[in-house]
């Protein structure tokens, strides 16, 4: 629950503080009286996007923050908290957002530092906040068919047939593919299978540019190298002194200084260490010089092989390395045996398709009984809300339209063999119509408070919030005008 709500220099808001209690609250005003600004803080504090345009002319910044409640049964919430370290206080957070003219902004839950995306997905398990336009999504008839569903408790179900209907989809769409003339077939495995010879008889291995590419650089300032190497041979045991030499000469002195006084012998061991150290990079060094070679024409050998690599890399692998190359050998392989035996797989797969085909069919009858048995329940229970909301003649139902036939059978779409659409009669004597097509804005606004109020539990979500309700409920005794009695909105 809100229980407060604080503003400091937002839009035309100098400092504001708001308290809320259980049950329901109203905010009423003229017009310009500041509620849509309110409701606006409150977007910006769950997570809308906002730029430094919400700040008050003269500020630096603009700041909201509210204290929420929680219930302890929105496991939701409390898991969510849980997973982010964000500890609880008597059951209550408080959230700060804020905004600076630099563009800036920092938010908090509690004193712990979040992102906009998850302080949007916090908030968003507390709260359902409605503007004067959010009853758009009743306009389109996709919406009734999951807020239906979601009443009926088959979300999941109506999930898992989507992706099973969209997986016979493809493998519709492979059939058509794999049924290809024979011409086009053929020309496809020539251009896959000279693909793959190709790239054997460049025996591409992985990771190789990289290694020829240091090779090309060794080769191409070889000189420079050797010359830097035999300088670094003869610093370290060549010359005299050398490097070598003269911490051999530094540690046997120690060990002789630490004979007599002990306290330098964590010294000595230092240097001993520094000697030994000396000693292993003088072997690494010599082995690397002698290990130096001039092979006239390697070069050249290195650019022609990094150039056929490239044009490879170019043709199969986009440019990027190697690995590309041979992932494209293994893919070009897999679609040669896929063509290869394109009947035996036509058949293989025209027979996975006949039996997801059934199975398809007996979910979407399992889907239409259940759902004529929401729908039924969730026309009941919308009429007898609108009923409260001032609409005392009002029905609504929800209707199940079948997709169509197809050779004497349902037609089964993505989401099953009929689309649901809302229905609504707002005045006695008048049939049931479109609820998209003939309802008015404040009719729209009070189903979706019926359909939030229905599908919006406790245990999921424990506010909600409307901007500009008036236009939906209003006069007599309500403040901001409509139908409802003074005893009605004040219950």
């Amino acid at each position: 629950m809100l229980e407060e709500l604080n503003v400091r220099n937002y839009a035309l808001v100098d400092t504001l503080s708001v308290s809320f209690e259980g049950g329901l609250n109203i905010l009423t005003g003229e017009t310009g009286a500041g509620k849509s600004i309110i409701v606006g803080a409150l977007s910006f504090l769950l997570g809308a996007k906002a730029d430094i345009a919400v700040i008050r002319t003269g500020s630096d910044e603009a700041s909201v923050s509210a204290v929420v409640s929680i219930l302890p049964d929105n496991r939701d919430v409390l898991d969510w908290l849980l997973g982010k370290d964000i500890a609880i206080e008597d059951r209550r957070i408080i959230v700060r957002r804020n905004i600076k003219t630099s563009g800036r902004s920092s938010i908090y839950i509690q004193d712990v530092p979040v992102s906009r995306t998850d302080l949007e997905h916090c908030m968003g398990l507390l709260f359902d906040l409605h503007g004067q336009h959010s009853h758009e999504s009743l306009l389109h008839k996709e919406a009734h068919r999951k807020y239906l569903d979601r009443f009926a408790g088959i979300e999941e179900e109506a999930a898992q047939f989507n992706r099973l209907f969209m997986n016979l989809a493809e493998k519709k769409k492979i059939l058509v593919t794999s049924s290809a003339n024979e011409r086009d077939r053929d020309a496809r495995l020539e251009i896959l299978r000279y693909s793959i010879e190709e790239i054997d008889a460049a025996a591409v291995k992985s990771g190789e540019s990289r290694v020829l590419e240091m090779e090309s650089k060794r080769l191409a300032s070889f000189e420079k190298l050797a010359g830097y190497t035999n300088a670094a041979a003869a610093a370290l045991f060549e010359d005299e002194p050398s490097v070598l030499s003269l911490s051999r000469r530094i540690k046997a002195a120690l060990e002789n200084a630490a004979a007599i006084d002990g306290d330098l012998a964590a010294k000595q061991q230092r240097m001993a260490d520094l000697y030994y150290e000396a000693e292993d990079m003088a072997e690494e060094v010599r082995a690397y010089r002698d290990a130096l070679r001039y092979e006239p024409g390697r070069l050249e050998e290195v650019e022609e092989r990094l150039a056929l690599l490239y044009r490879l890399r170019k043709k199969y692998g986009k440019l990027a390395d190697e690995d590309a190359i041979l992932a494209y050998k293994v893919e070009a392989e897999a679609e040669i045996d896929a063509l290869s035996n394109a009947g035996e797989n036509r058949d293989r797969l025209g027979a996975e398709i006949a039996l997801l085909e059934k199975d398809l069919v007996g979910r979407a009858a399992a889907l239409s009984a259940k759902r004529r048995d929401g729908a039924a329940r969730l026309g009941e229970r919308i009429s007898a809300i609108l009923k409260s909301l001032g609409m005392p003649n009002a029905r609504f139902a929800v209707a199940l339209n079948p997709r169509g036939q197809a050779e004497g059978q349902r037609t089964i779409g993505p989401w099953g063999a009929e689309d649901a659409e809302f229905l609504i009669s707002a005045n006695a004597g008048e049939p049931l119509k479109d609820l998209s097509r003939i309802a008015s804005g404040g009719e729209l606004s009070r189903v979706m408070l019926a359909i939030k109020t229905i599908l919006s539990g406790a245990d999921t979500q424990e506010t909600l919030v409307f901007d500009e309700i008036d236009t939906g409920i209003g006069g007599g005794g309500c403040p901001g005008g409509g139908g409802l009695p003074e005893k009605d909105w004040r219950d």
